[in-house]
């Protein structure tokens, strides 16, 4: 085997959960061979580069060897060489607040001593973020503090 679809490759080696996911991806731009944007039908050697954007990380991996059936996760590291840096798996670490009220299938619309409580658990959120997070994703968003991005309250 000299050459492997570079969608059936991703989904041998796990990076997504089915091929469709892997063929999506390569179509929506999120995953590069060599630097390069490709088409799911791009062919893929050993040695290649790797990157793919899943979620909020971008994965890095080396082609060891090809592969073109779905392997078991223990065997993934014969067929790929994980390249991803720490600073993007920190990524999935990151504290994601989220807030649920639960309510019983049935019970109807709220009354208004449950719209009541609702507000004072929203009103008691804190939505400050910390000065390193909101600076990152300032630099995320191409946002930067020497130039003046934001519109004054006057225009």
């Amino acid at each position: 085997m000299e050459e492997v679809r570079i969608d059936k490759y991703l989904w041998s080696i796990r990076v997504y959960k089915t091929r469709t996911d892997a063929t999506d991806a390569c179509k929506g731009g999120k995953v590069r061979v060599n630097g390069a944007d490709i088409k799911p039908s791009k062919a893929v050697k050993v040695g290649d580069m790797i990157v793919a954007r899943k979620g909020p990380v971008t994965y890095t991996y080396k082609v060891v060897q090809l592969v073109d059936k779905r392997q078991g996760a223990k065997r993934v590291p014969e067929y790929a060489e994980n390249l991803t840096p720490a600073e993007e798996l920190a990524k999935l670490r990151a504290p994601v607040e989220t807030f649920f009220l639960k309510r019983d299938r049935g019970a109807g619309r709220p009354t208004k001593k449950d719209r009541r409580q609702m507000e004072s658990l929203w009103g008691n959120l804190s939505f400050d973020v910390p000065d390193d997070i909101a600076e990152r994703m300032a630099l995320d968003f191409g946002f930067d503090d020497s130039e003046d991005d934001f519109m004054d309250d006057d225009e």
